[in-house]
């Protein structure tokens, strides 16, 4: 009985767990971005350095085209907003509604993956690969390292979107991963935008 009597409840003891358990995951994530931010402002400041070393090679102004990176910059924007009702759905529980959401974000995010890949394409296919100069070592260095972090982050979306799908949707747990994930996707549109002010319009003025 006294034992019994010092002893919290099992659900209450579950809850304490998760209490103690998950905000350490988010603050440890919180690290991780710090990491990245250490990682991006490196190859900034390599850009920076480089950007001038055209090596007898193409500007920015001669290779970018605005058009098209606005329209990048247009979509992962978006699906940065359709990420966000994604999350209001889920903090609601209501799973069809994050679904939907969530998948809009990752066919918006493909999007943004697909027409950066046809960039590269192109300029490699003019001559103008990472190997013609500095400056366009330093570009697709930079711009390729973020497209692959938006590979990585769909990856994940779809993870998230098949755990939603089991009996451990909406938990403590799963609101946790949901919410580093958030961090994640918002962390790459800051990242773009930086990309998009410094190397492409900088580039062409």
């Amino acid at each position: 009985m006294a034992n019994q009597a010092t002893m919290p409840p099992l659900a209450e003891t579950d809850n304490h767990s998760h209490d103690h358990h998950e905000s350490p995951v988010v603050f440890g994530f919180w690290v991780y971005l710090m990491t990245d931010c250490v990682l991006f402002g490196t190859l900034f400041a390599a850009f920076a350095v480089l950007h001038n070393q055209f090596a007898g090679g193409p500007t920015g102004k001669e290779v970018f085209e605005l058009p098209g990176v606005a329209l990048e910059t247009g979509i992962l924007l978006l699906s940065s907003i359709t990420f966000g009702f994604g999350a209001l759905n889920a903090l609601s529980h209501k799973k069809g509604g994050f679904l939907f959401w969530l998948a809009v974000t990752f066919v918006l995010g493909l999007s943004f993956v697909g027409l950066e890949i046809r960039e590269f394409t192109h300029m490699i296919a003019e001559g103008n690969g990472p190997d013609r100069s500095a400056f366009l070592s330093a570009f697709f260095t930079l711009v390729a390292t973020h497209g692959l972090h938006v590979s990585t982050g769909l990856i994940w979306i779809l993870v998230v979107m098949f755990q939603s799908l089991g009996a451990q949707s909406f938990t403590p747990r799963f609101m946790s991963k949901l919410t580093c994930l958030s961090l994640f996707w918002h962390f790459l549109d800051i990242v773009w935008i930086c990309v998009f002010t410094f190397v492409y319009l900088l580039s062409v003025v």
